[in-house]
């Protein structure tokens, strides 16, 4: 047998034991709220820890992950608990009024965040899109399409190209002051944002990634016209715009006019783990849009490149938080989602070069994970270890559920088979 065939005849048992076993039965029937929608919010030995509150983002990529589950046959009662994330979603966190979905809810539904948020907006896409897959549901379809109505009447920038991010509940643009969007760092982080980090006018890498992650599904499951485009639009800015060219890796914020914003040490950072998720949603993109990967190659190389030098742990595997401008990772607690996308990178990037290089990522940082970030005790992936090998962080939180690591999982294990 191949190396190849090897790896994945040890590893992809390894994977589906961890899917089921250690992220499945953590989250079900745990996170299922009798209120509606998701509990999210889980100490490190995975008591409940108090936050109630339902955001978004993270009620959206559950229902996504259940509705995944569900069509790739991993059991009946998935497709259920979808429909009732899905319920909440709609009925409770779907402006009627204005359309859209505000950002965040009461435990029982009653708003407390109404603004809207474009990184909020995509994982809503992404959930009912792939609901709609799994299900054939119309009431998914026709809230996905005006949801991309929505976007574009109210947040399409047709003079600079992508989207305005930020808006109040009646869809007028917030370009001052500082957004929800303020807690993207761990509980565990050192790291301090400033300001200008949190200006509504900027545009991120990082909700435009996710919003092409979103038109990828919306177009391979519906494919309209205006889905492709937009998704074309979008491939080009990751690809392009957000990619610091000189330095051979992205850069997150940006103005209006897609200028970086490089203006201080907590601006000029590298964030390993979007550079290599943003390589392979962005042969999803090119995929469902029929474009060859060739036209890619090098820049997947360069990311992975930059990343292997600065960011990756060569001796215990697994990858660093983030770094400077061409120097050695300064956040060096190698986080959950960042192993996550690791994976799922690395197996991609072994299909599309053949390179044994990355297939060697692969397995070193299951491995590290196997060791180190997955609790095989308890259940779920600790949120974080440290360079001295400790785990810290919560079980589940804002940003944390079962999407990263599940989605990993789901991903890598279809590669090994593919292999």
């Amino acid at each position: 047998m191949t190396d190849a065939a090897v790896v994945a005849e040890e590893y992809r048992p390894k994977l589906e034991a961890v899917l089921r076993e250690n992220v499945l039965d953590f989250w079900f029937p745990r996170c299922i709220d009798e209120q509606g929608g998701f509990l999210t919010s889980y100490e490190s030995e995975g008591e409940f820890a108090g936050n109630g509150h339902k955001q978004v983002v993270t009620q959206a990529r559950m229902v996504w992950f259940t509705a995944r589950l569900a069509r790739e046959g991993y059991g009946e009662r998935y497709e259920g608990i979808a429909d009732h994330g899905l319920e909440f979603l709609l009925d409770e966190m779907w402006d009627e009024e204005h359309g859209g979905f505000v950002w965040e809810v009461e435990r029982d539904g009653t708003t407390s965040k109404p603004n809207k948020h474009l990184y909020g907006q995509s994982f809503g896409l992404y959930a009912l899109s792939e609901y709609h897959r799994a299900t054939s549901d119309e009431r998914a379809a026709e809230y996905a399409h005006e949801l991309v109505d929505l976007l574009d009447e109210h947040a399409k920038d047709e003079a600079h190209g992508g989207y305005v991010e930020y808006f109040t509940p009646e869809w007028e643009p917030i370009l001052d002051g500082r957004t929800y969007l303020d807690n993207i760092e761990p509980d565990w982080s050192p790291k301090e944002s400033g300001d200008d980090a949190l200006d509504a006018s900027l545009k991120l890498m990082n909700t435009h990634l996710h919003l092409m992650e979103a038109f990828t599904t919306y177009y391979e499951v519906f494919e309209t016209d205006r889905g492709r485009e937009c998704l074309h639009e979008l491939l080009d800015i990751l690809t392009n715009t957000v990619v610091r060219k000189r330095l051979g890796a992205c850069s997150d914020k940006y103005t209006p006019r897609w200028e970086p914003k490089l203006d201080g040490e907590d601006l000029r950072v590298v964030s390993y783990g979007h550079d290599i998720e943003n390589v392979w949603l962005s042969m999803d993109a090119a995929d469902a849009l029929g474009v060859s990967k060739d036209l890619y190659t090098d820049l997947y190389e360069t990311l992975w490149e930059y990343t292997l030098e600065y960011g990756y742990d060569d001796e215990q595997g697994g990858f660093y938080f983030y770094g400077g401008f061409d120097e050695p990772a300064s956040f060096r607690v190698k986080a959950w989602w960042v192993q996550a996308e690791g994976l799922t990178s690395a197996l991609r990037m072994y299909e599309h070069t053949g390179e044994s290089r990355y297939l060697d990522v692969f397995t070193e940082t299951y491995d590290f994970l196997d060791e180190h970030g997955i609790d095989h005790d308890v259940g779920e992936w600790h949120s974080g270890v440290t360079d001295e090998l400790e785990p810290v962080g919560r079980k589940g939180a804002v940003y944390k559920a079962a999407y990263h690591n599940g989605r990993a999982l789901l991903e890598s294990i279809a590669a090994l088979e593919r292999l």
